[in-house]
């Protein structure tokens, strides 16, 4: 039996958004992959990104999510550094 997927779309912002020179991504993760995963994905990409780790906030779907919430397909991912301006 085939492994199920999940579809997402990741809105890069601030260091993300820097690092890949895109605005957003789309991604394919196992099923029961936590948002906690797209980001341990991104860093094994762009290693720059490591020292974001533990500032990084999630969101899915416009809301705000802990770091062991699962994907669902179709969800929208944002990773939130901090940021700061003026």
């Amino acid at each position: 039996m085939p492994e199920s997927t999940v579809s997402v779309t990741i809105k890069l912002f601030a260091a993300y958004q820097e690092a890949y020179g895109v605005s957003e991504l789309v991604r394919h993760f196992p099923g029961e992959t936590s948002v906690s995963a797209v980001l341990e994905d991104l860093i094994a990409e762009h290693p720059e990104l490591e020292k974001w780790r533990e500032v990084t906030r999630f969101g899915i779907n416009l809301q705000f999510v802990e770091p062991d919430t699962l994907l669902q397909n179709g969800d929208e991912v944002v990773l939130i550094p901090p940021v700061s301006g003026g």
